[in-house]
Formats: C-alpha cells, sequence, structure tokens
C-alpha cells in the first residue's frame, strides 16, 4: 500500500449513531412544531451539513430556525452519542491494522469534535487517530475540502500520499476538491451506482473488505 494516511468520515463509515440522530430529529421538531420526522427519511440525510438537513426536512431556510434546531438537536443527541456510539463492523480491527502498519488516520467529519472524540474515547481508540476534526473546526462543510486539506497539510503529506474513506457522494466530492484518491464505504444509505460520477479507487461493501483492499 503506497498511502501513507488513510482518513475517514465518522457517520456510516466508522460508527452508526442512527439512534442519537434520530432523537435529536424528534427532539428539534417536537420544540419547533413540526410533525415527527420518518426514521428512514432523516436516516438519508445523514452526512449533511444538520442546519441543511433541517431545511431540506422543513423548507424553513432562514437563519434563526437553523440556528435554534441545531440547539434543540444537540441538547438530545450529542449527550447519547458520546454515551454510546456502536461502531460499523470491523472498524477497530481496521483501525488497529493501519497503526501497525504505521499508516497514519485520522477524521474529517461534519460531527461535532467533542462528540467524536467522546466516542472514540468510549471504544479505546482516541489515540489511535494522530487528530480528529470535526465540523466545528472548520469554517466551510464538505464537499468543500478545508477539513481534508487542513487534515493533510498537519500530516506534513501531498494529496497524492492519502486515501479518504467515506459513505456519500458530499465524502466523494471533498477527496475530488482535494486531490485525494477516495474509497466508497457502503455502510450508509448511498448506493454503488451514485459513486460512478466521482473518482474513486475502491467502493467497499464495509470495512473488511476495505481492509481487504488495503492489504492489511
Amino acid at each position: 500500500m503506497d498511502y501513507k494516511a488513510v482518513i475517514f468520515d465518522f457517520d456510516y463509515t466508522l460508527g452508526d449513531a442512527t439512534d442519537a440522530i434520530f432523537a435529536g430529529f424528534r427532539h428539534g421538531f417536537s420544540v419547533m412544531g413540526y410533525p415527527e420526522p420518518d426514521r428512514e427519511t432523516v436516516r438519508h440525510t445523514v452526512g449533511m451539513l444538520l442546519e441543511d438537513a433541517y431545511t431540506q426536512l422543513t423548507g424553513d431556510a432562514t437563519e434563526q430556525g437553523r440556528a435554534a434546531f441545531r440547539a434543540q438537536f444537540s441538547s438530545v443527541a450529542r449527550p447519547m452519542q458520546a454515551a454510546g456510539t456502536p461502531l460499523c463492523e470491523g472498524a477497530e480491527a481496521l483501525l488497529h491494522a493501519l497503526r501497525a502498519a504505521g499508516i497514519a488516520t485520522a477524521v474529517v467529519s461534519t460531527k461535532h469534535t467533542e462528540t467524536l472524540e467522546s466516542i472514540f474515547a468510549q471504544h479505546g481508540l482516541l489515540d489511535v487517530f494522530s487528530f480528529v476534526i470535526g465540523g466545528d473546526k472548520v469554517r466551510r462543510p464538505k464537499p468543500d475540502p478545508e477539513g481534508l486539506n487542513t487534515a493533510v497539510e498537519r500530516l506534513g503529506l501531498v494529496p497524492e500520499q492519502v486515501l479518504y474513506c467515506g459513505d456519500t457522494v458530499i465524502d466523494a466530492g471533498t477527496a475530488d476538491n482535494a486531490g485525494t484518491d477516495f474509497c466508497a464505504v457502503l455502510n450508509g444509505t448511498t448506493p454503488a451506482a451514485a459513486f460512478a460520477a466521482f473518482p474513486h479507487v475502491h467502493i467497499a461493501p464495509d470495512l473488511p473488505d476495505l481492509r481487504r483492499f488495503l492489504g492489511l
């Protein structure tokens, strides 16, 4: 494997926070007077900027509404995620295999950095990563490459030495914009065919397959 680092998205790439995310949406919608959302509809927004998901599902594009929803969502979802978010099958084995091979790992996600760090800490994996960059650490969300560019620079690498792994076309676009290779991971709601329009080196049905692809 020629990569010096593998950088990951989180939701439906390394972990599954559906229960907490849906609970946050239910609470936010209830407080703000909207009907309870459908769980599967909410799942299909995971990976989007939270405010954009809110706008897509409600039609409210006001800054006041978007900010209010984030506050209500976070009051429920963030503690739940920190308290118990399961990892996807094969995540722990893959991360330890990368570390054993001397390959750096990091996370670039729209999820809040403190939440991500709490999740990894509960699984004893925080020290596996060189660092975690959440959505609160960037000015422009994915697919803008700011977060991924920052990660590549912090690792002292160039884009050609890095593989970015994610589950949505937002992640694919982020990698394309940053100039890194991209591997799709099909743990989420995006089908393999959706990645055809984006450069990619592999489409992994799951993390054990990604590990095999990397030769670990």
